[in-house]
């Protein structure tokens, strides 16, 4: 099974994906790894990525998730996944692909980004994320003002695993 934890730079991906991965003793992977050094540096100078930037990532993505399927791997990815039609190339195999959406409030993320050190995705780019995002409808949608370990207990509660 693969559980695909998303939401905006600074919702806690990274931290909550590797706490839940832990406490299930899961694969822990994080989309970010799949970016081009390119897009990474984009991103360093806080320009924001268009859909042509992020059509190799996606399908790199995309193999990885068919790759881990494959191998009957349990995986907790990280993947911001901000646009529906990204979900789409991610969601690959309904059944086995649960997806989590991290929700928080541009002030409490911002305040977040701004504590944040030694990442290439800065709060220059927070407004451009949340201009991305399409809300997922079919998601588990958890708070993120919660402190981590309670998100990922609220989190195993709603996956019911």
């Amino acid at each position: 099974m693969i559980i695909l934890v998303m939401g905006v730079s600074g919702s806690g991906k990274t931290t909550i994906g590797k706490l839940l991965a832990d406490s299930l003793n899961w694969e822990f992977q994080d989309a970010d790894s799949f970016h081009s050094p390119e897009n990474i540096e984009k991103m360093r100078h806080g320009i924001p990525l268009n859909d042509l930037d992020r059509m190799p990532w996606l399908l790199a993505l995309q193999q990885g998730i068919q790759n881990w399927l494959q191998e009957n791997k349990n995986v907790v990815l990280a993947c911001s996944a901000l646009k529906a039609s990204y979900r789409e190339y991610l969601a690959v195999d309904s059944e086995r692909i649960k997806l989590v959406y991290l929700k928080g409030s541009f002030e409490l993320i911002q305040q977040r980004l701004q504590e944040r050190h030694n990442h290439f995705m800065t709060e220059k780019l927070l407004n451009s994320q949340f201009d991305a995002l399409e809300e997922p409808r079919d998601a588990i949608c958890i708070d993120i003002s919660p402190p981590p370990e309670a998100i990922v207990q609220n989190l195993r509660k709603a996956l019911q695993i």
